[in-house]
């Protein structure tokens, strides 16, 4: 019963808990027990509630399904938050040292959300230090290797959540996106992951909500049916969040047939004319994962980006170091801050000191006509393509890949280049299962960038895409 259970999507669990198939005990026993087998090796979920109390909340969510009461889609289902948001009961490591014991006094707004809709949170994921850089390791929890080989990374920062979810120690998972965190583990662990639009999921709250916009939090899950209704879920409007979007997403319009795939237009960008170093292969994977949605009818197109894809990086070096820095800055006061934070934080605030008012005006100046840019470009596609990653996933013994081909990267994020785009622009990109390397168990992705606001109809392809490769896409880590 138990292999049974934890098989199920998210909905199919969500569907036998209401018919009264399975009950919450059963449900939680059966996730207890694969956590229990596997996260020992996985290291993926950090500071667990003990099964007691798990086991308790869960008889409650039964005791409340025999008086006819349901608490949402997500009744009594398990669910651990990416250790970037708050959960009451919890600690709020950000998987640091300096913040080993910090207790949120409440819950973020996500987790909040999807208390409200039902589930039971069961501890934290694991993420790098202060969700820098795109490989899950730190000296508070230590590293989650990736679900298909142990070896290599798992990708990050949302790797604990990809590894849970992948493992299927979780049925769905959260996690956050600044610059590729759902979507790079997504794409390396053979899952979905989403960073939706700006606004669409509110963050926080936190202490700056009005500049601070480049961070989301969003879905990751094994079917794209679960990847919508927790985007739902997590969607809204909240007046803490003065930017965030109004309305709860309408994802029941959403159709799972390959229908959605004729006469799409796909704008493929590839390593943006030689722009981006990437490992062998990965744009074979890339390129046959558009074929499968060209013979279901789309069109795809090698498209130009068409923009200074140099003075876009620099663009994104002036917003990374504002938005971290003072971030940074603010754990520096507590006790060896400075002498435990990882090397990669303390770059990134020494190089914010330098920043001017001119320097971050300029950049946000720089972002707006790159936006304005991508709505021309958008007249004549309705997606634009480009790889996941540019790596394959990694020795997980490096903190980062320090050359890709014959091009050294002169930062500990050069490689996950390819990400910046959907979030300078704040347009929401998905995370589609590409295909695997083709000597190793590694999974790799490739992502689809979506129009202004353009959240539902970005899961209308990838519904599309994935009724023409269910079969392939059920493969799941040995």
């Amino acid at each position: 019963m138990s292999t049974d259970i934890t098989s199920l999507s998210a909905s199919e669990l969500s569907d036998a808990i209401h018919a009264r198939q399975v009950s919450c005990v059963d449900v939680m026993q059966a996730y207890l027990q694969r956590i229990e087998r596997l996260n020992p090796a996985c290291n993926a979920i950090v500071n667990r509630a003990a099964d007691e109390t798990l086991l308790a909340e869960a008889r409650q969510c039964d005791e409340q399904l025999s008086r006819g009461q349901s608490r949402g889609w997500l009744h009594g289902i398990p669910q651990a938050i990416k250790d970037t948001g708050h959960a009451l009961g919890f600690p709020s490591t950000m998987g640091s040292r300096v913040l080993e014991k910090q207790m949120p006094r409440a819950d973020s707004i996500m987790t909040a959300r999807m208390k409200a809709a039902g589930c039971i949170v069961i501890g934290k994921t694991n993420m790098p230090e202060l969700g820098l850089g795109s490989h899950t390791f730190n000296d508070l929890f230590g590293r989650t290797p990736n679900a298909w080989d142990t070896a290599v990374s798992a990708g990050g920062s949302s790797g604990g959540a990809a590894v849970a979810l992948a493992q299927r120690m979780l049925p769905v998972a959260d996690g956050s996106d600044f610059m590729g965190s759902l979507r790079n583990p997504a794409g390396w662990n053979h899952i979905f992951g989403m960073r939706p639009s700006q606004g669409r999921v509110p963050y926080g709250p936190g202490v700056d909500v009005w500049v601070d916009q480049l961070g989301t939090e969003g879905p990751m899950a094994r079917c794209v049916r679960d990847l919508a209704r927790l985007l739902a879920t997590q969607s809204g409007h909240d007046p803490r969040q003065p930017l965030s979007i109004n309305g709860v997403l309408d994802v029941s319009t959403i159709s799972y047939t390959p229908e959605a795939l004729k006469g799409l237009r796909v704008g493929w960008l590839g390593d943006l004319e030689g722009h981006l170093a990437l490992e062998d292969g990965i744009l074979g994977v890339c390129e046959d994962a558009l074929r499968a949605m060209q013979n279901a009818g789309a069109v795809v197109e090698a498209t130009n980006l068409g923009y200074d894809r140099q003075a876009l990086w620099d663009c994104w070096l002036v917003w990374r170091r504002a938005l971290v820095g003072p971030k940074v800055a603010a754990l520096l006061p507590l006790p060896n801050a400075a002498a435990l934070l990882k090397p990669e934080a303390m770059w990134e605030y020494e190089n914010s000191l330098k920043l001017s008012y001119m320097d971050f005006q300029r950049a946000s100046q720089r972002r707006s006509s790159f936006y304005h840019h991508l709505l021309k470009v958008f007249e004549k596609v309705d997606v634009l393509a480009l790889p996941v990653a540019q790596v394959w996933p990694f020795p997980i013994e490096e903190r980062w890949p320090q050359r890709i081909g014959d091009r050294p990267m002169d930062t500990y994020h050069r490689w996950m280049e390819c990400t910046i785009y959907a979030t300078l622009a704040g347009l929401p990109a998905i995370s589609l299962p590409a295909g695997f390397h083709p000597k190793k168990p590694w999974p790799m992705g490739i992502q689809l960038i979506g129009k202004p606001q353009g959240d539902v109809e970005l899961l209308q392809v990838a519904a599309g895409y994935e009724a023409v490769r269910w079969d392939w896409l059920q493969r799941r880590p040995d």
